[in-house]
């Protein structure tokens, strides 16, 4: 028999899968396919091994979980220094856990920043779902009616502070007041309706000020100068961006007009300029220059000047990750629209940016990431976020000698919310994108 007519042998079934597929064929692959890649797989797992083992020890086998305290409240804190170096001292996140999340809100009122901190992450977990941001009652004028009562809310509010400055009997006040009352139930009814999303955004978010602030439903009122921890910092992230990113989007798309070159300069004009210094002289500009050019006796709350400042610092750098979406939309898109008879505004709203930022959703969520970490530096204002209340704890003197357990839980709790945006922001750019790929 020759040797081309011979029976060809295979390899037997039981070697073929794990040579080529299953986790054993992926080690081979991808960590020991050479001597060089063996040797450097081995080294990384003993400096990784090390360093797991390290940390469960100091962490867990020989931490401190609790102290004695003195009659007076003072903390006996020699079992962590026998400890120190060996075990951590979790001990002084049971003491100062309350100071570090709510920071010098009244004691006894400490549930309400608790139930703001809960509310904020139901808000988050519910604007995940896809499905929330569908439209309500499809009727034009319940839809001008919802936005004609935020109208007059926001100028209420503007016509109220107006008010306070000047000499105004107490029957126009009363009067004001009451509009803006009754506007703000009607707007929430009206929001639910015609778009439930952003219905929710609004009662949540007022229900958070309410909670904060107190004055109303018997809660006991709390100053600005009290807020602190968590909840400050969840405070300036999500209104911050959730205020930038429209105005932004207006941003981007007055610097791209053509047809309207005043607003193409000023919208250059408030990118470059923002955009041309840091964040923290923008907080000191609101903070300490800014109440110099109002008229004596106003006086904006030190909360409300970050907040405006942290809002438009956000807006200049993701108004240029917009822009650089829409330049990346080939112009056929734009012409295409054109063609089918569309106004601009629908051509936008419709066509352009639903493309424009499912492109450039990785750049958005990073400028959102940083963002958040970036309030730490209201401090220079005097605002005290989870950071700086996290050093405050360390200020008490029986504690001053364990700071890196407090940074740690710090760390734990920006990476729990940031690791939770990157996630999403991964998942929903790989939805958007699904279609693309087909």
């Amino acid at each position: 028999m020759s040797d081309a007519a011979a029976p060809r042998t295979r390899p037997p079934a039981s070697v073929a899968p794990a040579l080529v597929i299953g986790p054993w064929a992926w080690l081979r692959a991808n960590l020991f396919s050479s001597w060089l890649s063996t040797a450097t797989t081995l080294v990384l797992l003993y400096i990784i091994l090390r360093a797991v083992l390290g940390v469960i020890d100091w962490g867990f086998i020989h931490a401190v979980w609790s102290v004695p305290y003195s009659p007076q409240g003072v903390a006996d804190t020699a079992a962590c220094h026998d400890a120190k170096g060996q075990g951590a001292c979790w001990a002084i996140i049971a003491d100062k856990y309350r100071l570090i999340l709510f920071g010098r809100f009244p004691f006894d009122q400490q549930w309400r920043p608790a139930i703001v901190v809960v509310l904020f992450i139901g808000l988050y977990v519910f604007s995940a779902f896809k499905g929330v941001w569908r439209k309500g009652i499809d009727s034009d004028p319940l839809r001008l009616a919802a936005v004609g009562a935020v109208a007059t809310v926001m100028g209420a509010y503007a016509l109220s502070w107006v008010l306070g400055v000047f000499d105004v009997p107490d029957p126009v006040i009363a009067v004001v007041d009451g509009i803006d009352l009754i506007a703000r139930y009607a707007s929430g009814v009206l929001l639910l309706l015609a778009w439930p999303a952003i219905g929710v955004w609004v009662g949540t978010l007022s229900l958070i000020f309410i909670l904060m602030s107190g004055g109303m439903w018997g809660l006991t009122p709390v100053a600005v100068d009290a807020w602190g921890g968590l909840p400050i910092t969840l405070i300036l992230a999500t209104f911050g961006l959730a205020f930038a990113f429209p105005l932004a989007i207006l941003v981007a798309l007055g610097r791209r007009s053509t047809e309207l070159p005043a607003v193409r300069l000023l919208c250059v004009l408030y990118v470059e300029l923002i955009r041309g210094v840091p964040l923290i002289s923008v907080l000191f500009m609101a903070s300490v220059m800014f109440p110099l050019f109002m008229p004596p006796g106003v006086n904006v709350d030190k909360l409300l000047r970050a907040q405006i400042a942290v809002i438009l610092f956000a807006a200049a750098y993701l108004a240029e990750v917009v822009r650089g979406g829409l330049q990346a939309l080939p112009k056929g898109q734009a012409e295409a629209a054109d063609a089918l008879g569309m106004t601009y505004w629908q051509k936008t709203g419709l066509i352009v940016l639903p493309q424009a930022l499912r492109l450039v959703i990785p750049p958005l969520v990073n400028t959102f990431i940083g963002f958040f970490k970036d309030t730490s530096l209201v401090l220079i204002i005097g605002l005290f976020d989870l950071l700086t209340m996290g050093k405050i704890a360390l200020s008490d003197p029986p504690w001053q000698a364990f700071p890196t357990e407090v940074y740690v839980t710090l760390a734990l709790i920006y990476i729990m919310f940031c690791f939770a945006m990157s996630k999403y922001s991964r998942g929903l750019e790989r939805e958007l994108n699904r279609a693309q790929r087909r």
